[in-house]
């Protein structure tokens, strides 16, 4: 037996289950328009993290063989900027397939959707590379 307590949240969640329901439902396989903000949050994501742990790991590799480690880094962020881009793609033949299908196809739609995927994932490449960029001007303040 429950106590009192205990039985008006049972209650509420019965009065209330389609509002519990929807917000599981929805959370559990969301709808086209959170996928899309997903999709552009992980496309921004995966370009900003691959030339951000490219940098590091070159600049680690700099200091292991004695060499200036921020001109390693900002050499080499400008330099996998663009594999970067087709990382966050999922690699850029498929990329080319939907702008294929939208081109000779007519579906717009997806040719915008794909051309917005590509911007956002120059931007966060970009963010990246500048961010690499404010460690160098900082590490160059830092040693005057």
């Amino acid at each position: 037996m429950c106590d009192q307590r205990e039985q008006t949240r049972i209650n509420f969640i019965i009065n209330h289950k389609d509002i519990f329901h929807s917000y599981f439902i929805k959370r559990e396989y969301g709808d086209k328009m959170s996928s899309f903000y997903s999709s552009i949050v992980q496309n921004f994501l995966i370009a900003f993290g691959v030339v951000i742990g490219a940098s590091l790991f070159s600049g680690l590799g700099a200091i292991m063989t004695d060499t200036p480690p921020l001109k390693v880094m900002t050499d080499v962020a400008g330099s996998i900027k663009l594999w970067a881009i087709a990382a966050s793609l999922g690699g850029t033949f498929s990329s080319f397939v939907v702008i294929e299908k939208g081109l000779f196809e007519g579906e717009i739609r997806t040719l915008l959707k794909q051309v917005f995927y590509i911007v956002i994932s120059l931007t966060g490449a970009n963010v990246g590379y500048e961010f690499i960029r404010l460690l160098q001007r900082c590490g160059n303040i830092w040693w005057k």
